[in-house]
This record gives C-alpha cells, structure tokens and sequence, in this order.
C-alpha cells in the first residue's frame, strides 16, 4: 500500500491526543494529514469520583473500559490511588484501547477481534447471560454515551456501576483553515470516527460550512456516523471499520 495516498490531503478530525498515530499513517502513504480536532477530551471535573469507586474495587468481577480515554483517565485515576484487584478481569471494544490495557500491564484482555461497538463486545462468549449472571460489572466512560452495554448486561442478570471518568465537549476551534482547504480544492477525504464529531463539524461550520465540505468523501467507522453525517447533509459516505488500519485500507482503496 506503500504511496496509495501520494498527493492527497486527509482532514483527521480524531481529539489531538489520539490522532498522531493515524496522521503518522497517512504521511507514511505519501499523504498530507490536516488535524482538525472534532472533540476535545477533558479530565473529569471532579476528582473525588475515583475514591469511592478505589476503595470498593474489589466488589467488582470485570471492568469495561468504553474507550482509550477511559482507559488513560479512569484506569490510571484508580491506580494512582491503590493497586489492582488480580482477580478484577478488564474488557474493552477496539483494539486501540486493547493495546492501551496491555501496555499498562494487562496481559489477559477481553475485546472483539472484529467490530468496534457494544453489539461485538456482547456477543463475546464473556458477556454472554451465563457468564455475565450474578457478576457486578463496572464501566469506565465519559459523561454519558449509549446505554445498550449496561442496559443488556443488567438484563443478563448483572450489577452494572458506572464510572465517568472523562468528559468530552466540541472545541472552541475556528473552521476558516478547513473550509479554506475544501474551497481551494486541496481536501481530499475527511475522516469521522464519532457520531459526536459529525454534530460538531454542524455546530462548528453552519450550514454554509457543510454545504462547502459536501462534495467531500467521508470515511465513517460506523453506519451510526454515517447517519449523523447523512443527517447534516454530507453524503459521500464510505464505511469502513474502527481503527487506523481499516481506514487506511478505505483510503487506499477508494484513491487507488
């Protein structure tokens, strides 16, 4: 795939701390990555909320980590104040946040090989009703999000708790550098990997904004994004799967 994106110039919307892997990837393709942060990840506004949950960790059978941010905020804010269960087992959907566990010295990891989102982790043979019966679960999220993880677990017959560690916002960012590039015709693909970050760019560049970005193909990591971006008006939709590989791959292929 060496060269595939030689010439092209890809808007990578991902938070700043989590988009230099795929702008490293994307250059290392001959490209040009434009950063143009759609969310901005806050530590949560209220340190006091990790030392209940530290004093109680041992109640819990598995912890679910929603993202690599909760794995950054949340599972470093509970280490700083004691040592880890050796019997707390930890889970995540997404093998970035996969990575994230093990470099912290996870080696045992449960997380879909395929699929990026709560119906994968649900199907795995640990969330299953019987596995789940009778377990007291802890996630680990920012403020909010979907509520279908902890919904069917307690369903299943588990005791869900919740965590926020993190809070997201959309930034304070000015979209005349963007709109700029798309106007020259030196945008080449955007990249969205949040539902969140499609009603961003909306609130951040108008509807004047969005009609000047609409001629751009929009690579989603999800049919979840692809129906915010539809719903704002982008309709150049190519789907493809979560993580910097699968992106790079619908990048080559859609450029080659």
């Amino acid at each position: 795939m060496s060269g595939a994106l030689a010439g092209r110039t890809v808007v990578v919307t991902r938070p700043s701390a989590q988009a230099g892997a795929l702008c490293r990837a994307v250059e290392a393709e001959g490209g040009r990555a434009f950063r143009f942060p759609l969310l901005e990840i806050l530590p949560s506004g209220d340190p006091g909320v990790f030392a209940p949950v530290a004093a109680r960790l041992d109640e819990f059978d598995l912890a679910f980590f929603v993202s690599s941010n909760a794995v950054e905020h949340g599972l470093d804010g509970l280490r700083a104040l004691r040592a880890w269960p050796p019997g707390l087992s930890v889970a995540t959907v997404g093998q970035g946040s996969a990575r994230a566990l093990r470099a912290r010295g996870f080696v045992e990891v449960i997380a879909p090989e395929n699929g990026f989102d709560s119906e994968a982790v649900l199907a795995l043979p640990a969330f299953a009703p019987e596995a789940v019966r009778g377990r007291v679960v802890l996630i680990l999220r920012g403020g909010g999000g979907r509520e279908l993880l902890g919904e069917t677990l307690a369903a299943r017959g588990a005791r869900v708790e919740y965590l926020s560690c993190y809070r997201r916002r959309c930034p304070e960012a000015d979209p005349a550098p963007l709109l700029a590039l798309a106007a020259r015709g030196e945008a080449d693909a955007l990249l969205l990997t949040s539902g969140e970050g499609a009603d961003n760019l909306a609130r951040l560049a108008g509807a004047a904004g969005l009609a000047q970005l609409a001629a751009l193909p929009v690579f989603v990591s999800h049919p979840r994004i692809a129906a915010r971006c539809r719903a704002h008006g982008l309709t150049r939709i190519v789907a493809a799967e979560g993580g910097d590989d699968a992106l790079l791959r619908a990048l080559a292929a859609f450029f080659g």
